[in-house]
């Protein structure tokens, strides 16, 4: 887990559409880290060693876009790629992907209801 995470980030962190936005929010790499190492093995083997939201964290960032994460997701599977093999790669990319449709959706919502804002009266 702690290989995948540090070598996704090294990417991200290069990368000319995420990085600036990672690099503008992530002030301490090596505590986002860890904590994102935590956030996996709470996932993946049900370890009770995470405390965050995500959701609330990509919602409230601002900068974040729903087409962000077809990015995310491309890199993160190539790191998993590199460094598991094929069933162990498909199985963690299978939940990357469920994890990742949720928070899409919720940045959507979000920038749906900033632009148009419930009408509660006809």
């Amino acid at each position: 887990v702690e290989l995948v995470v540090h070598e996704f980030y090294a990417v991200v962190r290069t990368h000319p559409g995420l990085g600036p936005i990672f690099n503008k929010h992530v002030t301490d790499w090596t505590a986002h880290e860890a904590k994102i190492v935590n956030f996996w093995r709470n996932v993946i083997f049900f370890d009770k060693v995470y405390d965050g939201n995500p959701m609330r964290a990509h919602m409230h960032a601002g900068d974040v876009r729903p087409q962000h994460f077809d990015v995310w997701l491309g890199l993160f599977d190539s790191v998993l790629r590199r460094h598991l093999n094929p069933l162990q790669a498909a199985a963690w990319s299978e939940l990357a992907h469920r994890i990742g449709r949720g928070l899409r959706i919720g940045v959507e919502e979000r920038h749906r209801n900033a632009v148009n804002p419930p009408r509660l009266v006809g």
